[in-house]
């Protein structure tokens, strides 16, 4: 009754349903993996087992909803697949040298899943109280849960880590054994109160706010020369995971899928074969196209827990950070471009400024050419419109998808990734602008073609970045006032955050601005 009061009568059918189905599933693998045993190594084989076919079963959980109920047949058809391998690699000479540190983010990552699933199990009614609707990631909380509980206890989780490859050599064993290892390891560190505690501490934190945010992070232990054309260029080699070229033979696409983990060469190609890359990490992502995906959040704080947590838990350096707001459907259509001051703005608050070896100052994404692109001509990747969709299977009515399972985001992408920063104050900064101004596209090549201002513009923006200039104060006024005006109307003409917090939110982005401006007058 409980829960029909706080979600209504179709959670509670779609619960029933999804839990009937997750237990099918459980009885596939038992009558599969080492059938008629009841040891507890019998049982951490399962549960490996189901680790590696964790996309499976999501992908079988979300068409089960809205629709009719899953076949024997086709779930067995599903869930009957050989297990992934990675002897082949033991022979490979250029394989060799990255064996164990691949070994290494494997048994985290089933660390990380098990505890993530063990706060799912315990706390299912908590955190469907805390997600504010059912179109958010329904497990970005208890991610944040888990990473921090990762995170916080490094030591134990090392420890972990050594003595499974210490006392596994991979000549001996396969992958099954390592994500067996990582679930059965799992149990011992998972702690209720400690679980308990997490979810209190980010309950008593959040801060919902009524615009769906989403994030990519790419991370890469050689920067922007992961990918082609740089690291032709720059020649410089990842030393630790090869440019993750092995990620889909220890199928960390799976075991990584509730981080929407997968590898960008920057190609556009969704192909799962061996690529050197960013390891590119999604939380809502559910598949590798992205058209299909979920919102992390509508909360700026949690989503800028999420990133930081993430950085944390990858022994990678960070690179850029992509942030995606849905647009609302009246802003569609009548998006606006960017006057030029506003992105300096932006660039100073996100660009990643940094001092070159010059001791100037400058803004690292651009000058880097790292949103530099030539695919139809020269254009600046700073923001981009796209579609998404978050919804598989029909209605009850009609059988097909309602009318709000497509939308549209504005990706930011200029930003720069790093350790310790707080981007929860840009978050609502690009929250602000999008409600109040409503960015367009900048720049594209069509653009920039089509429009001599906005040629002119590029070029004094590309002369800016290498060597910045101080920002107006007029110019800084205009673009708070901007920010300010649209959290004032998120919620239909009046704020859906606190004064208190969009005060706090306000003057941080103008104390960063007024910072931005006295370490260029420190340099002169």
């Amino acid at each position: 009754d409980s829960m029909e009061m706080h979600f209504g009568d179709r959670f509670h059918v779609n619960l029933i349903h999804e839990l009937w189905l997750r237990k099918r599933i459980e009885k596939f693998i038992k009558r599969h993996t080492r059938p008629g045993e009841r040891s507890v190594d019998a049982e951490s084989e399962r549960g490996a087992d189901r680790e590696l076919l964790a996309t499976t079963e999501r992908d079988l959980v979300m068409s089960h909803y809205h629709t009719d109920a899953v076949s024997d047949y086709y779930l067995e058809h599903e869930l009957d697949r050989p297990r992934p391998s990675i002897k082949h690699l033991y022979d490979d000479p250029e394989a060799k040298p990255f064996i164990k540190n691949y070994l290494d983010l494997t048994v985290r990552q089933v660390l990380l899943n098990q505890l993530e699933e063990q706060i799912q199990s315990r706390y299912r009614f908590e955190l469907e109280r805390i997600r504010s609707s059912e179109r958010y990631f329904n497990r970005s909380v208890s991610l944040l849960a888990a990473l921090h509980m990762i995170n916080s206890n490094r030591d134990t989780v090392n420890m972990v880590v050594d003595e499974c490859l210490q006392a596994m050599p991979y000549e001996k064993n396969d992958l099954i054994d390592y994500v067996k290892y990582g679930v059965r390891a799992s149990k011992s560190m998972f702690d209720t109160r400690v679980a308990g505690a997490q979810l209190t501490r980010i309950r008593s934190h959040l801060q919902p706010g009524l615009v769906p945010l989403g994030i990519e992070l790419e991370l890469s232990n050689v920067g922007a020369a992961a990918v082609e054309p740089q690291r032709s260029i720059q020649k410089v080699h990842d030393p630790i995971y090869d440019g993750f070229i092995y990620f889909y033979d220890f199928h960390l696409d799976v075991l990584s899928w509730k981080l929407g983990g997968y590898i960008d060469d920057h190609t556009g190609s969704t192909d799962q074969g061996q690529r050197r890359g960013f390891l590119e990490l999604a939380p809502g992502r559910l598949n590798i196209a992205g058209e299909l995906s979920r919102p992390a959040t509508g909360d700026p704080w949690l989503l800028n827990q999420l990133i930081n947590e993430i950085v944390n838990f990858f022994d990678v350096h960070p690179h850029s950070l992509h942030l995606s707001l849905q647009l609302r459907k009246n802003q569609l259509g009548r998006q606006r471009i960017l006057p030029l001051g506003f992105v300096k703005c932006l660039l100073a608050l996100g660009g990643g400024p940094e001092r070159r070896s010059t001791g100037r100052l400058w803004v690292s994404r651009m000058g880097y050419d790292e949103i530099k692109q030539y695919e139809y001509g020269e254009e600046l990747v700073f923001a981009r419109t796209s579609k998404r969709r978050w919804y598989l299977g029909g209605d009850d009515i009609a059988n097909k998808p309602p009318a709000q399972a497509t939308t549209h985001v504005q990706q930011y992408k200029f930003i720069r990734l790093e350790k310790k920063t707080n981007y929860e104050p840009l978050i609502m900064c690009l929250k602000g602008l999008q409600l109040s101004y409503n960015p367009a596209d900048y720049l594209t090549a069509e653009q920039l073609k089509n429009n001599p201002n906005l040629q002119e513009q590029y070029e004094h923006l590309k002369k800016w970045a290498a060597e910045p200039t101080e920002i107006s104060q007029q110019t800084i006024k205009r673009f708070v006032t901007t920010v300010h005006e649209g959290m004032m109307n998120e919620g239909h003409r009046r704020p859906a955050h606190t004064l208190h917090y969009i005060d706090w939110v306000l003057s941080e982005i103008e104390n960063r601005l007024r910072t931005f401006n006295k370490q260029l007058r420190r340099l002169i």
